[in-house]
């Protein structure tokens, strides 16, 4: 096979039950897919929020959810307790949560193109302040992350109402990625979020830290690359926000032949 990434051997940081395809995609190519979560994810310790706001899904002029697992926990969820609203559309940060909420049967599902975040959506037409003023807007989420999607609506003059369906996890154990850095065992580092590259830092030692200047690191949008250069890192290659895109962009990278 005459591939740029044959041989390779690639990190990839998703959460465990997120990288199937991509590493798939990175195994056609010739390279050798490492999975290890810097963000794992898991159920929130009540349910009680998310099962108040599912009561209440026809008082709403919209569902946004926020990631595929807010899809995967939050729409799973409902589902069990009850059937979607047909008049309740729903929204989707980016095109894989738009496609989780479709086969899952929500008729209208309102997804941004070409760019991928809080943004994106915030600039179509469905979330726009003559659209929303006055409505009832509910945002399925994890813990933290950021706060802009419902600051801007509630600003738009919408009732904002958020429930966290889904824990986001920091790993403990770091020792496997120490290893693969110490050994220069690693070609490249795939980063899905800027979450993952602080709790990538945290894990590792002054030593593995400096080795990982020297690999580069594939991001899939703009505010993870802004933030790994912050952090001190050199050699950060944004892509286009999609599997495709990330391994299209490795295999246009140029590799310093060893």
């Amino acid at each position: 096979m005459n591939s740029p990434l044959r041989d390779k051997r690639i990190l990839v940081t998703r959460p465990a039950g997120q990288a199937g395809e991509l590493a798939s995609l990175i195994a056609a190519r010739g390279a050798e897919a490492i999975c290890f979560p810097l963000v794992d994810v898991a159920p929130p310790r009540s349910w009680r929020a998310v099962d108040s706001a599912i009561e209440r899904l026809e008082a709403f002029a919209l569902a946004i959810f926020v990631s595929p697992n807010a899809a995967a926990f939050g729409l799973a969820r409902a589902l069990s307790l009850r059937p979607w609203p047909a008049g309740l559309a729903a929204a989707a940060v980016g095109p894989g949560t738009g496609k989780l909420l479709s086969e899952a049967g929500i008729g209208k599902v309102i997804v941004p193109r070409g760019r991928y975040d809080s943004e994106a959506l915030l600039s179509l037409e469905p979330l726009s302040e003559e659209r929303l003023a006055g409505q009832a807007v509910l945002i399925l989420r994890g813990n933290g992350g950021r706060e802009l999607l419902p600051e801007a609506l509630r600003a738009r003059g919408a009732r904002v109402e958020c429930v966290m369906c889904y824990r986001r996890v920091r790993p403990r154990d770091g020792s496997e990625i120490v290893s693969l850095l110490r050994n220069s065992a690693l070609d490249a580092i795939i980063l899905s979020s800027s979450e993952g590259l602080r709790n990538l830092l945290r894990l590792l030692d002054t030593d593995s830290r400096d080795r990982l200047l020297a690999v580069p690191v594939f991001v899939p949008h703009r505010r993870i690359a802004e933030e790994a250069a912050r952090l001190g890192l050199s050699r950060v290659v944004l892509t286009e926000a999609s599997d495709g895109g990330l391994v299209a962009g490795m295999c246009t990278y140029r590799w310093t032949r060893s």
